[in-house]
């Protein structure tokens, strides 16, 4: 049965764009024109991945809609932005989104994100039992958490993957290409900003003092590394 992608829109003809793309290479659509319709939707169809506008005139906007999936699905979502301003982009990752696409986009890059997203969702839905810990960092793979001294902290699933991959490699500074190739896939090695995006987001939830961070540490030019004390 092919994968169904909910696609938020108020604009017809982007729907109308969208909903040709994801046919054509075998996904099921479903579509609404509203925050609410999407969040009913969610709910009662449960899709594989949600395409979301931030910018929608009546109703919730996209963040709005973010948000209160969250609550009661674990989703993934990628949202649209107009403007793929930092302020933006964090924002989405505040309310749990997964990866963001910045209009106007072409149809090719549209599936590889979907696709590399999915992806990452069934890996991570497939992972093995087994508890990771860096210093006050604990990731409990079973359950997909992350608690920093005894506190959850909450991570978007692309942030969750990144974290993970640099604890599976704890100590060893991961290049930017392994990183993106990993967490992304082949489509993404050569969008180091967008990885510098994530990086800067996941010390704002895991380090004591963001800007000067002792965790996630920057190799210069070559990419990070997770520094964990030695048992």
């Amino acid at each position: 049965m092919s994968e169904t992608i909910l696609i938020v829109e108020d604009q017809p003809r982007v729907v109308l764009l969208i909903k040709q793309v994801l046919k054509a290479v075998g996904y099921r659509t479903i579509t609404a024109a509203n925050g609410n319709d999407a969040i009913e939707q969610v709910a009662l169809e449960q899709p594989d991945l949600v395409v979301l506008d931030i910018l929608m005139p009546h109703g919730p906007d996209g963040y709005q809609v973010c948000a209160r999936i969250r609550e009661f699905s674990d989703v993934p979502v990628i949202m649209l932005t107009a403007k793929a301003q930092d302020s933006e982009i964090l924002r989405g990752f505040d309310v749990g989104a997964d990866d963001y696409l910045t209009k106007p986009f072409n149809a090719k890059e549209l599936v590889a994100r979907i696709r590399a997203v999915l992806k990452r969702s069934r890996q991570l839905s497939g992972a093995e039992t087994a508890l990771l810990t860096c210093g006050e960092i604990e990731i409990d793979t079973a359950r997909r958490t992350v608690k920093v001294a005894g506190t959850a902290v909450h991570l978007s699933r692309t942030e969750y993957a990144l974290l993970h991959q640099l604890a599976q490699h704890k100590n060893r500074v991961m290049t930017h290409q392994e990183l993106l190739h990993a967490v992304w896939g082949p489509e993404y090695t050569d969008d180091v900003d967008y990885l510098r995006a994530y990086i800067r987001h996941l010390r704002q939830k895991l380090e004591a003092n963001p800007a000067e961070p002792c965790t996630i540490l920057t190799s210069q030019g070559v990419g990070y590394m997770l520094s964990c004390p030695e048992s």
